[in-house]
C-alpha cells in the first residue's frame, strides 16, 4: 500500500540526521594533524573542509519546518481467535457447538462468524452457514450419523478471517448415551393393593437419551395385552388394567434399556376382595356359664391375610344375633356370662382388609347352660290355653305430613300365635312395595312412607290375622303441599 513507504522515508531521514549530528564531533581532532607537512595538507584538510558543512545544519532547519505529509488511518486488522470452542449437544443428524467472543477484536470491530467443518481425514473444508452468524452458538444440522466431524469457527471482519478455532478432536455424529433409570414413586416401592373391580392406572417416570426401549413382563413372562393397557411416551409408561381381577396380581417387572445399558423396577400388585366364611365352627365344651369355640380359617382368605373374626351368639328362643367377639384374631375363644337355662347357638364371620365376610359359618350343635346346685323339681300345672284371636291394643290415629318428608304410621297388637301382619292403603295390599318399609317386632308394628308424594294420601289400614280370627285398625293419612315463602318466590 502506499501509505506504508511514508513513514519509512521518514524514518530514513531522520536517521540521516542522526549520522549527520554524530559525524560533527569527528571534526574535532583536526588540529591535531596540522603539524604535517604542507604538501599532504590538502588532503589532511579534507575532512575539516566538511565542517562548515556541518556547521551550517542548523540552516537546514527551514526545510524540515515545511507541512508534514497527512497521517494515514490506522491500517484494517482482522480479530484474534474466538475462544473456548466447545461442543453442547450432539445428536443423530446435528452438531451444536458454543463459543466465546475474540480477545482482541480491534478498531476494524466484528461482523460476525463462519462455521467450517470437514470430515475427518479429508482436510476439505466447508463454511455450514452461507451467511454470517453474530451468535455464538450454532446447530450444525442434516449430518450423517457415524460420520466423524472437524470443526472450526472463524472470526471475520473489514481485515479479513481471523485465525481459526478448532475442537481438538472430530466429534462423531451420534446420539449421546444417557444411561437409563426408573424414577419408581413411592406408593409403588411396597406392595400395591387394590380392590376387585376397580381400575389401575399408574404412571412410572423414567429417562435415558436416546429414546429407551420399554419392556414389561409378569412373573417373568409377557404381559397379557388383553387384560394389561401400556402406553409409553419419552418420558414416562402408563400401566392401565379397566376392571381389575384376582388373576392380575403378580410381580410386574419394567424394564427401560439404551443400547447395553439398562434399568429395571418391580411392581407388586395385589388384587383382593371379601374373605369366605370360616371352614367349620364347633362347641369344645360347655361349663357353668361358659361356651368353648374353635373354628378353622377360611378356604378363600380374599387374596390377603385375615385380621380378624367376629363372633355371634343367638337364644334358640328368639333367634336374634348378638356379637360378643369383634377384630379377634385368634381361632378359639370362651364366650362367657350366658344365662342359665338358656339353649345357644353361635356363628363366626371372617374378616381382611376389605371388611368382614358376607356369610358366616354357624355351629351344627347349640349348648345349653344347665342349672347347678338346685335340685328343683317344678310343681305340675294345668297347661294354660294362652291362644288368642289378633287385638290391638294401640290403634292409629290420622295424621299428615308435607310433602318430601316421610312419616311412619304406628300401632301394637297382640295374639296368639303370632298373628301375620298386612297393610293396606284404600283396601289395596301394599306388599314390597320399595317406597314403603314394614317393621313388626314383639307386636309393634309400624309403617314408613318414604318421601309421599301428592297421591300417596289416604285410608292406610293394618290387618292382623291368625288361626283364631284377624283384626283390623286404620288411620287417615292426609299429604300437604310444602308451602314456599313469599322471599323465595320473588
Amino acid at each position: 500500500m502506499p501509505a506504508k513507504p511514508a513513514p519509512i522515508k521518514k524514518a530514513v531521514k531522520k536517521e540521516a540526521k542522526k549520522e549527520v549530528k554524530k559525524e560533527e564531533p569527528a571534526p574535532a581532532p583536526a588540529p591535531e594533524p596540522a603539524p604535517e607537512p604542507a604538501p599532504e595538507a590538502p588532503p589532511a584538510e579534507a575532512p575539516p573542509a566538511e565542517a562548515p558543512p556541518a556547521e551550517a545544519a542548523p540552516a537546514e532547519a527551514p526545510p524540515a519546518e515545511a507541512p508534514k505529509a497527512p497521517t494515514p488511518p490506522p491500517s484494517e486488522e482482522p480479530t484474534s481467535e474466538p475462544l473456548e470452542l466447545v461442543v453442547e449437544d450432539v445428536n443423530d443428524t446435528s452438531v451444536t457447538i458454543q463459543w466465546r467472543p475474540p480477545a482482541t477484536i480491534g478498531n476494524a470491530g466484528l461482523d460476525g462468524y463462519t462455521v467450517e467443518c470437514c470430515k475427518e481425514g479429508t482436510g476439505d473444508w466447508k463454511a455450514v452457514n452461507q451467511e454470517l452468524t453474530v451468535s455464538c452458538r450454532y446447530v450444525i444440522k442434516n449430518q450423517t450419523t457415524g460420520d466423524h466431524l472437524n470443526i472450526r469457527v472463524v472470526a471475520v471482519n473489514a481485515g479479513g478471517r481471523s485465525p481459526p478455532a478448532v475442537l481438538p478432536d472430530a466429534v462423531l455424529v451420534r446420539e449421546v448415551v444417557d444411561r437409563p433409570k426408573i424414577h419408581l414413586p413411592r406408593i409403588l416401592r411396597q406392595r400395591y393393593v387394590v380392590n376387585v373391580g376397580e381400575k389401575i392406572n399408574l404412571v412410572i417416570p423414567f429417562i435415558g437419551k436416546p429414546q429407551p426401549a420399554v419392556t414389561w413382563t409378569k412373573d417373568g413372562q409377557p404381559l397379557d395385552t388383553k387384560r394389561v393397557n401400556i402406553r409409553n411416551t419419552d418420558r414416562d409408561s402408563i400401566f392401565f388394567i379397566r376392571t381389575s381381577e384376582r388373576a392380575d396380581s403378580g410381580v410386574y417387572e419394567m424394564c427401560v434399556k439404551v443400547d447395553s445399558f439398562e434399568d429395571k423396577a418391580q411392581i407388586t400388585l395385589q388384587i383382593i376382595e371379601l374373605p369366605g366364611p370360616p371352614a367349620s365352627v364347633k362347641i369344645v365344651d360347655t361349663w357353668g356359664f361358659n361356651v368353648a369355640l374353635e373354628w378353622t380359617e377360611p378356604k378363600d382368605n380374599g387374596n390377603t391375610t385375615i385380621t380378624g373374626y367376629t363372633i355371634q351368639k343367638a337364644d334358640k328362643k328368639t333367634g336374634d344375633w348378638f356379637t360378643v367377639l369383634e377384630h379377634y384374631h385368634r381361632m378359639n375363644a370362651t364366650i362367657s356370662d350366658l344365662i342359665m337355662g338358656n339353649t345357644y347357638g353361635f356363628r363366626v364371620f371372617s374378616e381382611n382388609k376389605c371388611g368382614m365376610s358376607e356369610a358366616a359359618t354357624a355351629t351344627k350343635t347349640f349348648a345349653t347352660i344347665q342349672k347347678t346346685g338346685i335340685d328343683y323339681k317344678p310343681p305340675v300345672y294345668k297347661e294354660h290355653d294362652f291362644s288368642e284371636a289378633p287385638k290391638f291394643t294401640t290403634p292409629m290415629q290420622d295424621r299428615s305430613t308435607t310433602v318430601g318428608y316421610s312419616t311412619k304410621l304406628l300401632c301394637s297388637v297382640r295374639g296368639f300365635p303370632k298373628p301375620k301382619i298386612m297393610w293396606m292403603k284404600n283396601q289395596m295390599i301394599i306388599g314390597d312395595d320399595p317406597k314403603f318399609r314394614q317393621i313388626n317386632n314383639q307386636g309393634i308394628c309400624s309403617l314408613e312412607i318414604r318421601k309421599p308424594g301428592n297421591f300417596d294420601g289416604g285410608v292406610y289400614s293394618c290387618r292382623a290375622t291368625n288361626e283364631h280370627g284377624e283384626a283390623t285398625v286404620s288411620c287417615k293419612l292426609e299429604v300437604k303441599q310444602a308451602v314456599i315463602a313469599d322471599a323465595d318466590k320473588k
